[in-house]
Order: C-alpha cells, then sequence, then structure tokens
C-alpha cells in the first residue's frame, strides 16, 4: 500500500490552519465593520439589509456558476427561508444591536458561548450525554460570563447588552442543531442561499416597515457593507469549509477559538475600544471551555 509523506500531510494541515485563519479573521470583523457603517449615521436595519441583499445575490450567482442548483421541495424551501433565515436574522439582529451597549470584544465572548449552548440542547434533547467533560466546560463558560457581567462599570445598559448577546447565542445554540436536521444531503452553498434569501426577506420588511431603509450613504458606508458582504459572510464561509475539508471538524472548531480575541483586538485597534482585563479573563474561560468539550473527540481521532 502506497503511504501519503507525512510532509504532505504537514503542508495540508498548515494549508487548513491558514484557510481558518482566514475564515476567522473574517467572522471576527463582523461587528467592527457593523460598527464603522454606523458611525457614519447609517441605521443598524439599513447595514443588514444591504449586507444580506448583497450576499444572497452573490451566493444565487455562485449557485448558478458552479451547476449546484437542485429544485429543493417547496417545504423544505420554507424551512430554510423561515428557520435558517428568519432564525438567523433576528440572531444576527440581537448580536448587532449589543453594540449600542457593550464593546466588539466583550460581544464576541459572550456571543462565543453558543457551542457550550449547543452541548445543553442536545443534552435536553437527548442526542448526546452530559458527562463530566461537558459539564466542566458548561461551568466554565458560565464563570467567564460572570466574570465579565460582574465588571463594577456593567450598569444597567451594558446589562442589557450583555442579555442581548447571550440571546443571540443561546438562538445560535438552538439553530445548529435545526439546520443539522435541515442539511440532508443538499450542498451547503445552496442552503446557505436559502438562509440568506430568507434573512434578506426579513430585513428587506423589518427596514420597509419602521421606513430606516436608506440608499444615499457615504463611501465609508458603502465599503463597510461591500466588506461585509465580501470578507465577514461570502468568503469566510467559503475558507471555513476548505479549511474543515483539511482539519477536520476537532482542529477546525479548535482553531477557530481565534476569533473573539481578533475581534477584541480589532476593537482596540481600529474602533479605539478598551479591553479590560476583567473582559479578557472572562473571554479566556469561554474558550476555554469550547476547547475542552474537543478533548475527548481528539483522543478518539
Amino acid at each position: 500500500m502506497t503511504r501519503t509523506p507525512q510532509s504532505a500531510f504537514d503542508r495540508t494541515a498548515r494549508f487548513g490552519v491558514g484557510l481558518t485563519l482566514l475564515a476567522a479573521s473574517g467572522f471576527a470583523a463582523v461587528s467592527i465593520l457593523t460598527t464603522i457603517a454606523m458611525r457614519t449615521g447609517v441605521s443598524l436595519s439599513t447595514v443588514l439589509t444591504w449586507r444580506y441583499v448583497l450576499s444572497a445575490a452573490v451566493l444565487v450567482v455562485w449557485v448558478g456558476i458552479t451547476g449546484q442548483a437542485r429544485r429543493m421541495p417547496a417545504r423544505e424551501s420554507v424551512l430554510w427561508l423561515g428557520i435558517g433565515g428568519g432564525g438567523q436574522a433576528l440572531m444576527i439582529y440581537l448580536a448587532l444591536s449589543s453594540l449600542a451597549y457593550i464593546s466588539a470584544g466583550t460581544l464576541a465572548f459572550l456571543f462565543y458561548t453558543y457551542p457550550v449552548w449547543v452541548t445543553l440542547v442536545q443534552a435536553v434533547r437527548g442526542a448526546e450525554h452530559l458527562d463530566a467533560r461537558r459539564a466542566v466546560a458548561l461551568g466554565l463558560s458560565f464563570v467567564g460570563t460572570l466574570v465579565m457581567v460582574g465588571s463594577p462599570d456593567m450598569g444597567g445598559a451594558a446589562l442589557h447588552g450583555v442579555m442581548l448577546a447571550l440571546g443571540a447565542a443561546v438562538l445560535y445554540g438552538l439553530l445548529i442543531p435545526a439546520m443539522q436536521h435541515m442539511q440532508k444531503d443538499w450542498p451547503v452553498v445552496v442552503t446557505s442561499a436559502w438562509s440568506k434569501i430568507g434573512a434578506a426577506i426579513c430585513f428587506l420588511i423589518a427596514s420597509a416597515g419602521n421606513q430606516t431603509l436608506q440608499v444615499a450613504m457615504t463611501g465609508t458606508a458603502w465599503g463597510a457593507i461591500v466588506a461585509l458582504t465580501v470578507w465577514s459572510t461570502v468568503l469566510p464561509s467559503l475558507f471555513f469549509l476548505m479549511g474543515l475539508m483539511r482539519l477536520g471538524p476537532v482542529r477546525t472548531a479548535i482553531v477557530s477559538t481565534v476569533e473573539p480575541f481578533l475581534t477584541a483586538l480589532l476593537g482596540v485597534a481600529v474602533l479605539g475600544q478598551a479591553l479590560t482585563l476583567r473582559t479578557l479573563a472572562g473571554g479566556i474561560a469561554i474558550v476555554a471551555a469550547v476547547i475542552v468539550l474537543q478533548f475527548k473527540r481528539t483522543r478518539v481521532a
């Protein structure tokens, strides 16, 4: 039997790590680019509407060019539009609304509790057993959250932002098992296109209803929205999947834990936001929880 040289495995792994880091940098920039656009006077609903309208258009073209278009039954299409798109729209809106009260770094660390919420949801459903390792991860996540919430400057407004961020994380924890069940054998780019279309419809209806949709914007605002579309929505999905194919789910998940730290650093460097010791300590506990969830799987692999 012919063996693949170890150096080939090393190159593949290094390339996979690089792709995963690129994906993480794109996802990490979401709150930063959103804040930049909003600082020009653009409403959050406008940023979200254009981000998802443009993302849906790019993905639909991508599906057509790559020849992956397949007729999806009406019931499944509605599910992806409603649960995948509507759920994603609500989750993103909750998360980014918290930026009015907390920093981008705090949001990133709080939102990153979602793998632990997925674990808890699966345990409640009976899909996965809540063993000691998962219990430790839950504890670490809650301790990290309490450390950040217990900050002396965490007043009523900031606490409201924390609740919004945690609400988004919990909702994502519910959405992931649901979308995994809905995925079946459909190509990821196809289901992504349907969910982005659903989110775009939700934001279009909301912004039209409250008459907040803006078209005349500054170059800075449009630049941030285009960057959100390309660098923080479409390309990260591609990079993440390419990295996943080379690293596997365990190492990909561990490498991805750099994302909240990148968001926090970008918040300091680009937005001039403070990164307090309590936020950093709480964030480390949350990231440790995500890594603990991978230990047993890594050993088995």
